[in-house]
C-alpha cells in the first residue's frame, strides 16, 4: 500500500548542478542548483531564485555553464551551494576549484567537475526563477569516456536525495534502453 506524503519536491534522481558564471570583475562564481533538467532537444531548465549572484551574471552575460557534480568532489560541491557569493567572493577559491574559460559561451567551465554543459540564456522568469539555457556544447574529460561517450560509471554523478537531505551516486546499469521493453511486445 502506498502512503500519501503531500505535495512536495521529491523527486528521484535530482541531479547536483553546477552553475558557473563570471562576475563583473571576471572571476568566476559558481552555485549548486537541484531543480533542474533537460528541457528541450538542446535546452536546459533550471530554477534559480531572484537573490543568487549567478543570477545578476546570467542577466549581464547571457551565459553560463552547467556541471554536473561527482562522487569525489562531494563537499566542494554541497560548499558551493551553502555559501553565497554575495558574502563570499572568493567561495570557488576556497573551494579549491579551478576554472578554464569556455570556447562557445562568455562562462567559465569548472576544471575539476569531468562533464559541463555551455549555455547560452533563451529566457528567465524573474517570478518562477524559470532559467532556460540553449546548450551550445557539451565537453566531458577523456577520463570520463569509453569509446568516445561518457561513461556514467567513470563520471560517477551524484543526485540530490530532498527526502533525506542526502548525496547519491549513480552508475549502476541495470537495463537497455529502447531495447528491454520489446519483450513485453
Amino acid at each position: 500500500m502506498k502512503n500519501d506524503l503531500g505535495a512536495k519536491t521529491y523527486l528521484y534522481p535530482m541531479p547536483v548542478l553546477m552553475i558557473a558564471t563570471y562576475n563583473e570583475d571576471g572571476t568566476a562564481d559558481v552555485m549548486n542548483a537541484a531543480w533542474g533538467g533537460i528541457s528541450d532537444v538542446n535546452q536546459i531548465s533550471i530554477c534559480l531564485s531572484e537573490p543568487h549572484k549567478t543570477v545578476a551574471n546570467i542577466r549581464r552575460t547571457g551565459a553560463f555553464t552547467v556541471s554536473v557534480a561527482d562522487a569525489d568532489h562531494v563537499a566542494e560541491c554541497d560548499y558551493l551551494g551553502i555559501v553565497s557569493a554575495n558574502n563570499e567572493p572568493k567561495k570557488v577559491e576556497k573551494a579549491g576549484f579551478t576554472v578554464t574559460r569556455s570556447k562557445f559561451v562568455d562562462a567559465p567551465v569548472i576544471n575539476e567537475l569531468k562533464m559541463a554543459l555551455e549555455c547560452k540564456l533563451v529566457s528567465r522568469d524573474g517570478e518562477t526563477g524559470m532559467t532556460v539555457g540553449q546548450i551550445i556544447n557539451v565537453s566531458a574529460d577523456e577520463s570520463v569516456l569509453t569509446d568516445g561517450k561518457i561513461d556514467p560509471a567513470k563520471l560517477r554523478p551524484i543526485t540530490f536525495d530532498p527526502v533525506n537531505n542526502a548525496y547519491l551516486a549513480i552508475g549502476e546499469k541495470v537495463g537497455n534502453a529502447f531495447s528491454d521493453g520489446k519483450k513485453i511486445k
